[in-house]
């Protein structure tokens, strides 16, 4: 009996190490680091696990040094307050994703393009948009107020403040000779990419611009005569030069503009100078096109003869449309003009 005993109790003895056995052997597959490492590499993630991997990648875009006019400028960490005081950037800057934005404009807010369809979608995504400045003047108390991470400026246009500037929060500012906002939306739109680490948003905007151009362009192949375009105020006309409106003529539309010793640069125009450019096709640039109570100067040119005597105005292609959106300097306001031209003109 007591061998019978003896060996009962082995028996338990030997299956209650087997079983402790195991319990850590199962334990150590499901929870040592190496054991969850493989299993994330043999498994897909899951979605979940998707937003964690963005937000590191993110993270890893930062610092970043940037070139600038006035130096090697470090951004820390990504900026979650934007200000923009350049005038002349805002149709740039609106294209990229962001959650807070101040901007100085080059009208006054009421009467800002901000308000337009064209803008709409941009402006609609900016969870908070303020105004640091209006008519090109920045509002330096409005901008403290603002409390930026980060401010963008151009060492021209922001010459007199940029002291100011750097006093607020960090200061970018382009060397507008090499990033020309007035001829090269491009250069400027890949700037900022660079700035805020965006540069996919940037690369795929130009890129999906170019495309329209090359479709509107074929659009347009056919087209005989020549195009001017004349921004119209409420007391001056002014033709527009083809260094501003590349992407119309040279090098975009290819659209051919009227012979005239202006031409490149552009000049104010009377209704006499316009009768003499007399050009086939003429594109009013309206900057009262979305509040007709304000006057243009072409509302009396259209009651005279010499008016009437155009050729354009006699074969019906005189083409009203947003001056300050097609003959600005932005890549919102070039799509909306490309897409105006088409609709005008396309065969």
């Amino acid at each position: 009996m007591k061998g019978m005993t003896f060996l009962i109790a082995l028996l338990c003895g030997i299956m209650l190490v087997s079983a402790c056995s195991n319990s850590n052997s199962n334990s150590s597959a499901s929870g040592s680091p190496s054991a969850s490492q493989s299993a994330s590499e043999s498994e897909p993630a899951s979605p979940s696990a998707q937003p964690a991997a963005s937000a590191s990648e993110e993270a890893g875009k930062f610092p970043r040094a940037i070139q600038a006019a006035n130096g090697e400028i470090t951004i820390q960490e990504e900026p979650k307050k934007i200000a923009v005081v350049h005038w002349g950037y805002g149709d740039s800057i609106l294209l990229f994703n962001l959650e807070s934005l101040a901007l100085a404009l080059p009208f006054s807010e009421e009467t800002s393009v901000l308000k337009t369809d064209s803008y709409k979608p941009y402006v609609d995504k900016v969870k908070e948009l303020k105004t640091v400045g209006e008519n090109t003047q920045v509002n330096l108390e409005a901008l403290v107020a603002y409390d930026p991470d980060l401010i963008i400026g151009g060492n021209s246009v922001n010459a007199e403040i940029a002291g100011e500037l750097e006093k607020i929060a960090p200061t970018v500012l382009i060397d507008e000779a090499t990033t020309n906002i007035w001829g090269d939306w491009p250069a400027v739109v890949t700037k900022f990419g660079e700035i805020l680490g965006q540069e996919e948003v940037a690369s795929d905007y130009i890129s999906e611009f170019r495309g329209k151009v090359e479709e509107a362009k074929a659009k347009l192949a056919d087209l005989g005569g020549n195009v001017a375009f004349l921004q119209v105020r409420e007391k001056e006309a002014w033709l527009q030069g083809t260094n501003y409106l590349q992407p119309y003529y040279e090098g975009g539309l290819n659209l051919t503009p009227p012979d005239s010793a202006d031409i490149k640069e552009g000049a104010q125009l009377s209704l006499e100078g316009l009768a003499e450019l007399n050009p086939d096709y003429l594109f009013l640039g309206y900057f009262n096109y979305g509040d007709k109570s304000v006057p243009a100067l072409t509302d009396e040119w259209e009651k005279s003869e010499v008016w009437k005597k155009l050729k354009a105005v006699q074969d019906g292609r005189v083409y009203g449309i947003n001056g300050e959106l097609a003959l600005g300097y932005g890549p919102i306001g070039n799509s909306y003009g490309v897409q105006a031209i088409v609709d005008s003109l396309g065969q």
